[in-house]
């Protein structure tokens, strides 16, 4: 799989819900918020499915790229969201990856969240 299907299996696939799309993770992953890090891919895949539980329905697009740079890839991403009580949020971010031997083994993100 090359860098830019190895980025849309991670935003539109692993984001939106489908577990198995976590072999595009190495196990050692590193994940940096502006406010925390996240070690490993099992750390990674439950900070993911508990984004998504806050949500009743939480869908992504790709925006611009992904664009690959060596073993660098970069993307401008929207969502938004739905909770069960009705409140709707929209999301905007940037991604920076690194890969190692075609898996993601370390995430850089930039995001926004808001009303919708």
């Amino acid at each position: 799989m090359d860098a830019r299907e190895t980025y849309r299996r991670w935003l539109l696939q692993l984001w939106q819900g489908d577990e198995a799309a976590s072999d595009v993770l190495a196990d050692d992953v590193v994940a940096h918020w502006p406010d925390r890090e996240v070690q490993g891919r099992e750390q990674l895949v439950a900070l993911i499915a508990g984004t998504r539980a806050m949500f009743e329905e939480l869908t992504f697009e790709l925006q611009v790229g992904p664009l690959v740079d060596g073993d660098l890839v970069a993307a401008r991403w929207s969502g938004a969201g739905r909770t069960a009580e009705g409140e709707e949020s929209a999301f905007l971010g940037h991604d920076v990856l690194r890969l190692r031997d075609g898996r993601i083994a370390e995430y850089w993100v930039v995001s926004w969240t808001g009303p919708r």
